[in-house]
């Protein structure tokens, strides 16, 4: 048996950038609730707990000054047909969030995840626990992509747009855009864990 038959992709190790290029552009269409209060969090816990594996994702303002940082400011979770967009900067780090993020029962998949544990820790001091970064998951599968993009482009079949990566996070009303681009990262975060592992969460 072959590397590539035992990792269980049958399809290339990689995929280049013009490759990407000539795949369907694909965004997430489905449900997206966006959290402002700290009071709706618990109900969000609720429905997110209900679920086995969470895709995850953050996002904060890019800063175009060395030396000059902010604080992550967007959290997105995603559940099967449903994507929170949680506004760090108006609820905080709840003890609900604080609980989600420390336990080991719910697994969250995303990409370059301790960046994102480091940000957050930022904001509240927790202790990290059931994360899964997508990026080994695949090295151990035997495939030799780094990027969300090039994952969803290698194992899903489509590409998705980065356009609003260095967009404003803080701004008061996030754009359309900016709506689609968060939920879409944290949905194919989900889509990938499912394709990588086989699993039906």
């Amino acid at each position: 048996m072959n590397e590539q038959e035992n990792s269980g992709h049958n399809g290339p190790f990689t995929i280049t950038h013009e490759e990407i290029g000539n795949l369907p552009l694909r965004a997430y269409t489905g449900k997206v609730e966006l959290i402002r209060n700290a009071e709706d969090i618990p109900s969000v816990m609720a429905e997110v707990r209900r679920h086995e594996v969470v895709g995850f994702d953050t996002e904060t303002r890019p800063s175009f000054r060395k030396g000059q940082l902010y604080k992550v400011s967007l959290m997105q979770l995603a559940i099967p047909d449903y994507v929170f967009l949680i506004r760090l900067q108006y609820t905080g780090i709840t003890p609900e969030l604080v609980s989600f993020l420390e336990s080991g029962d719910i697994l969250k998949t995303g990409v370059g995840i301790r960046d994102d544990l480091h940000a957050l820790n930022r904001l509240k001091p927790f202790v990290p626990a059931g994360f899964v970064d997508l990026v080994p998951l695949a090295r151990e599968a035997g495939l030799k992509v780094e990027s969300v993009k090039k994952l969803a482009g290698l194992l899903l079949g489509f590409r998705i747009s980065k356009s609003a990566q260095t967009s404003n996070w803080e701004a008061r009303t996030l754009t359309p855009k900016q709506i689609e681009y968060a939920a879409t990262d944290a949905w194919v975060c989900l889509e990938l864990y499912r394709k990588l592992t086989g699993s039906r969460q």
